[in-house]
């Protein structure tokens, strides 16, 4: 079980508040999960390969066919404000107007 000064330590390195009575519940919570890992490291892994994903993965991917498209009077047809044929945004660092 870990102590109340590891729980402390890894609060302080994810930057948590922990109450004095959280602590304990804590040290009893992570202390599980290292029992946890610590009888996962005595299964013998040897002959098993490394893997990233261990169900095979396959995109669903639709073909890709030309569709109708808007014109661009179209596209900008509901825009609050347009501009030479594009859509005008305020800039994020400017407070004045686009």
């Amino acid at each position: 079980m870990l102590s109340r000064e590891d729980v402390r330590h890894v609060a302080l390195l994810a930057r948590l508040g922990l109450e004095p009575a959280e602590e304990e519940f804590y040290a009893a919570q992570l202390g599980g999960i290292l029992a946890h890992i610590d009888r996962l490291r005595e299964v013998d892994t040897e002959a098993i390969p490394p893997t990233a994903q261990v169900v095979p993965l396959a995109n669903r991917l639709r073909q890709d066919e030309p569709l109708p498209r808007l014109s661009p009077e179209e596209a900008l047809a509901n825009a609050p404000e347009a501009r030479d044929g594009y859509f005008v945004v305020k800039a994020i660092q400017d407070s004045g107007d686009a």
